[in-house]
């Protein structure tokens, strides 16, 4: 049933076309589309199907044979003359030792935490994606619209050219500077529409739309350090090394067990001559660890070596984790005080500048290229200020949903 629903999933979401999304709607869009995350949620699924069989004994055997046939001395080649000629059918039953059992069930329930885990962390990955490819996109056409704006106000000084070069006020040779600057200004604008087909094609990736487009606001900047703190803990990377160490003290605990006898039982009916009548046999084996030394306890070693290194690694981790997250703050505040410098001073600067300047070319103290440059200034201080702003908003989305969110 769920194969069916995840290839229905697939190959809807590889044929629709989705309106403009939100924020919002292209998380919950890559989260309900993505192939990998589909893969992730079919892998928990085995996991949990396989667990239903782990403490479940082996499959008996069936036994059908001829016992005692005569190869020699009077009877030989004749089993109906010998009393001891048999036709045997029986069945044997292993029977692991309980211990065992329980160790194999631990094992597939750490299993199940595992691909569990790997899922929840699938499905981090997918929305942050997702998220991230939003913002770029949202922020590359805002960056567009600014520089195409700044252009449109460069048109009137260029079209004074004709008109100062006629009256003397500009020399020939700078009639090519505007088309040099807006040249220049073009490439910019070129690198631009890269970025936003970029961002484009990874909203594709991960939402599957292949014509996507947004709608709506970008997300809030807003960090809460504390309550981010506090989730450490339930972040899929921990849970992923803790489902490891729960792998491998699952592993150590079946190590053990291979010391403690496992036994099976058998039954068996003989046919034998009717004139000596059939028999009926039963009996019972038991397994023998005398050699442990050599045998399980290095095994046992081994494993518990193993749990105890599952154990560091997941310390290991969760410390990992608390310094990147330190840090991460560190850079969202440091990209805080670039965006109000940039909002404060540096484009108001810009902008003031290029007044200053179109005022001077206005009145015949300033060239052309003063004033065009001065203008290509306030393009590059309002796209500083958009890069600032996105770098903010990336900071906030990936630290939310790196360390806030339980990636449903």
């Amino acid at each position: 049933m769920h194969i069916r629903i995840v290839v229905a999933t697939l190959a809807w979401s590889s044929a629709a076309t989705a309106a403009p999304l939100t924020f919002d709607q292209a998380l919950d869009w890559a989260r309900d589309t993505a192939p990998s995350l589909a893969g992730k949620t079919l892998g928990t699924d085995a996991a949990r199907s396989a667990a239903r069989s782990a403490g479940a004994l082996p499959d008996p055997k069936l036994e059908f044979g001829f016992i005692g046939f005569p190869v020699s001395g009077p009877n030989a080649g004749h089993p109906e003359r010998d009393d001891f000629s048999t036709v045997r059918v029986g069945i044997e039953q292993d029977v692991p030792n309980r211990a065992k059992r329980t160790a194999r069930t631990g094992r597939a329930e750490a299993d199940i935490a595992a691909s569990e885990a790997a899922r929840l962390g699938e499905t981090r990955t997918v929305r942050l994606g997702a998220a991230l490819a939003w913002v770029d996109l949202y922020f590359a056409a805002r960056k567009l619209t600014a520089i195409d704006a700044v252009r449109a106000s460069v048109a009137p000084l260029i079209r004074t050219t004709p008109a100062r070069l006629a009256s003397g006020s500009a020399r020939p040779a700078q009639t090519t500077e505007p088309a040099q600057i807006l040249a220049a200004f073009d490439d910019r604008r070129a690198e631009l529409v890269a970025d936003a087909a970029k961002a484009r094609a990874g909203l594709t990736r991960w939402t599957g739309d292949t014509a996507p487009d947004i709608a709506g606001p970008p997300p809030t900047a807003g960090i809460d350090a504390l309550a981010l703190r506090a989730r450490l803990d339930r972040l899929p990377e921990v849970r992923i090394a803790d489902a490891a160490a729960g792998q491998a003290d699952a592993d150590a605990r079946l190590a053990r067990a291979e010391k403690r006898p496992d036994w099976s039982w058998q039954v068996g009916y003989d046919r034998r001559n009717p004139r000596f009548g059939d028999m009926l046999g039963a009996s019972v084996k038991v397994s023998l660890p005398l050699f442990a030394k050599n045998r399980q306890d290095p095994l046992i070693l081994a494993r518990e070596l193993d749990a105890q290194r599952a154990r560091l690694d997941a310390q290991a981790t969760a410390r990992e984790l608390a310094a990147d997250l330190d840090g991460d703050l560190a850079d969202h505040a440091m990209h805080h005080e670039r965006l109000e410098r940039a909002r404060t001073i540096l484009l108001p600067l810009a902008e003031r500048r290029a007044a200053l300047e179109t005022a001077s070319y206005s009145a015949g103290n300033a060239s052309l290229a003063d004033a065009l440059l001065a203008k290509i200034a306030v393009a590059e201080a309002r796209l500083g200020l958009l890069t600032r702003e996105a770098d903010v908003v990336r900071d906030a989305v990936r630290i939310n949903l790196t360390y806030g969110s339980d990636a449903r």
